[in-house]
């Protein structure tokens, strides 16, 4: 078991863009970093362009594909075999996808890296994480998920990528609010909050053909921000005092793209908890993983 004296946070799709910079401001701050990427060399490679950056940083790099149960079930054991606590877990990594794809098991894809692979994380990690108004974990949700709905039918969304996507980002708010109330009504003081990071030309788009990137980034471009800027909203909810469970932050600016960090505004749906206890159920059993608090 590694013995390390930081508080130990794990950043899911830490090799790029938002991941990166949240890697880096959470190892500026202190923590031993765990990057969790699907990528084994990509994550080695940007493990050493932070400790460029970060030349104090502490830093572990293991293997996690969210969209494959065994993988995020190898990853829990792992970890514990290594680490006797988690004080901060960052559900960072995602994908965009225009096309239809499933996983493994069947389950549209986006669905299932974006919101399944981070709950069945969470349930087998979530014992690690000390009860106390520091320990946090971060959902990102997206200005994506406004206008979604969980289409409890068919998770493909009738094969539309577009709209499965933003389905995924709907179910990582709501995943991130149903968490929280259930930690409440246990007694426990860690806290669940949600995040997103407005407009950013992230890693997120590298599934996206260079056509659709391009005629997307000219539609937007005026309002995109650095990941750097991108990953404020994930390391407030991460360190910030001020927050409390439940809360969801983003950028404030126009159109909530860019611009300083405050409370985000949520899609009306996100108030439906009759849905998030739905979800929550239905993410039991895809996953196969009961999620007891």
């Amino acid at each position: 078991m590694i013995a390390t004296s930081h508080k130990i946070a794990i950043v899911t799709g830490a090799n790029n863009g938002i991941g990166f910079e949240t890697t880096i401001g959470m190892a500026e701050a202190g923590f031993h970093v765990v990057m969790a990427c699907r990528n084994l060399e990509k994550a080695k490679t940007a493990r050493d362009d932070v400790l460029a950056r970060v030349p104090s940083a502490s830093l572990d790099v293991m293997p996690l594909d969210l969209g494959d149960f065994a993988s995020v079930r190898s990853f829990a054991e792992a970890f514990r075999a290594r680490y006797s606590k988690l004080d901060v877990l960052i559900n960072n990594a995602g994908i965009l996808l225009y096309t239809a794809e499933t996983n493994g098991d069947g389950i549209e894809l986006q669905f299932a890296t974006n919101h399944l692979g981070h709950f069945l994380l969470t349930a087998l990690l979530i014992n690690l994480v000390p009860d106390d108004p520091a320990s946090r974990i971060v959902a990102l949700s997206s200005l994506g998920h406004k206008g979604a709905t969980i289409q409890f039918d068919d998770l493909t969304c009738g094969q539309d990528g577009g709209i499965a996507y933003g389905q995924s980002k709907l179910a990582n708010l709501l995943f991130g609010d149903e968490l929280d109330r259930r930690l409440r009504a246990s007694g426990r003081r860690l806290r669940a909050l949600s995040v997103h990071p407005g407009g950013s030309e992230s890693g997120l788009f590298h599934n996206v053909n260079p056509d659709q990137l391009a005629q997307m980034k000219a539609q937007v471009e005026q309002f995109l921000h650095s990941p750097e800027e991108a990953a404020k909203p994930t390391l407030y909810a991460a360190l910030s005092t001020e927050v409390q469970g439940g809360d969801y932050y983003g950028p404030t600016g126009p159109q909530e793209m860019s611009g300083e960090v405050g409370v985000a505004t949520r899609d009306p749906i996100t108030a439906n908890i009759e849905i998030a206890t739905r979800l929550w159920t239905l993410s039991e059993e895809l996953t196969g993983q009961s999620f007891k608090i």
